[in-house]
């Protein structure tokens, strides 16, 4: 083998350190890791009601998904994530806007809708009547803040391999996680028709818009799409997918019961973690023993299914370090350390510009540099286009 060729296949393996010259060689980093970072931004988001600090999210999101995504087609559906916050933030506003609860004397007033009269069992929520400036503001609010986890979840989407995370599911839930991966690569895989399909009509002369072009388009797509479910369910059956195997009656009972004790568990310590007047017992003990049941049915449900896997992803350096800026700074946020807790969510009331603490800005930065610590994306390998020879290659 010429040294040109060792060298090739040593950048091409998994999980390398840097080359001679300093420079991290490309890989694809794990999925799980993406996923903690995502979930944990997602956490320090739900803790926050300050505007500033949700768009400074937003900036992080773009500037990670910018540096790290690849050219694979699910990564690039971040842009309908942020259509879909836009309208979750609309739909909230206009729901805040047509639920009116009135208006005080301090309040702007903006304008009135028609007033709808309610029955009696309909007492408290008015349809109709004046809309202030501080309640569509709140509105807004509370809707950037969901629009905001929502892109959390949209970036761990786009800057994770949903084929490569399959891998690492626990053997449980594979069969589920088969079925959450193919409906995730569904709408990248709709997309990337409806391009192809627009290409080549462009290509064909045909200048037909709106309307016209409907129909052209979509028996296409939906031929396409036809195509990959028959091809996809002659794969999936050809690797034995759905078969029960040799799994008892008693042991699927068992694993039920121990995932569904579990998910009442972690859904009681979620409750007490969050609610102060709980009991003790509904907090973190209530959290500790649905996990541990979880994990137990986890284990007994993943005997039954086998799984090889060809060149695992390794968990290195840059995934420690991408999820742990990620768990930082969800706990920065949590901790009230360094900053007042009112500054997460200041109040509307009276009307004033939101100040930007330090403390927080600076955790949500943090969670920024997984935009550097992570690698390099691999390049796409384009066939067709041979490599250049060197000298070397003798």
């Amino acid at each position: 083998m010429s040294r040109t060729s060792a060298a090739t296949a040593r950048s091409s393996a998994p999980g390398l350190a840097p080359d001679a010259g300093g420079r991290r060689l490309p890989r694809t980093l794990h999925p799980v890791a993406w996923w903690i970072w995502a979930l944990a931004l997602a956490t320090a988001v739900s803790r926050t009601n300050n505007p500033l600090l949700l768009f400074l999210v937003l900036a992080v999101l773009g500037y990670v998904i910018t540096m790290r995504r690849t050219e694979a087609p699910w990564a690039r559906g971040f842009k309908y994530y942020l259509y879909l916050a836009l309208t979750v933030v609309a739909i909230r506003v206009v729901f805040r806007a047509v639920f009116a609860t009135g208006i005080t004397p301090h309040d702007h007033f903006l304008f009135s809708l028609p007033h709808l009269p309610t029955p009696d069992w309909y007492a408290g929520i008015q349809i109709g009547g004046p809309v202030s400036l501080e309640a569509l503001l709140s509105a807004a609010t509370d809707g950037l803040r969901l629009a905001c986890m929502l892109c959390c979840i949209g970036a761990a989407n786009t800057l994770a391999n949903p084929k490569r995370a399959l891998r690492v599911l626990p053997g449980a839930l594979y069969e589920l996680g088969v079925a959450v991966t193919v409906s995730i690569s569904v709408a990248p895989q709709l997309v990337q028709s409806v391009q192809r399909v627009h290409r080549a009509r462009r290509l064909r002369a045909g200048r037909s818009k709106g309307l016209r072009a409907l129909r052209g388009i979509i028996v296409p797509v939906l031929e396409d799409a036809l195509e990959r479910s028959l091809r996809l369910a002659a794969a999936m059956d050809s690797r034995g997918y759905g078969r029960a195997g040799t799994a008892t009656r008693r042991s699927r009972r068992t694993t039920g019961a121990l995932m569904l004790l579990g998910m009442c568990g972690l859904c009681a310590g979620a409750y007490g973690l969050l609610d102060a007047t709980a009991p003790m017992l509904l907090g973190f003990p209530a959290l500790l023993a649905g996990g541990l049941l979880c994990v137990a049915g986890l284990r007994l449900g993943g005997r039954r299914i086998t799984r090889t896997a060809y060149r695992p992803d390794p968990w290195r350096a840059a995934e420690w370090a991408v999820a742990g800026c990620g768990v930082l700074s969800a706990v920065l946020l949590f901790s009230n350390a360094g900053f007042n807790a009112a500054e997460l969510n200041p109040s509307i009331y009276p009307l004033s510009w939101p100040t930007l603490p330090l403390v927080p800005a600076a955790a949500i930065l943090l969670a920024g540099t997984a935009g550097f610590l992570a690698p390099p994306p691999s390049a796409p390998v384009r066939p067709g286009i041979p490599a250049q020879r060197t000298e070397e290659s003798t």
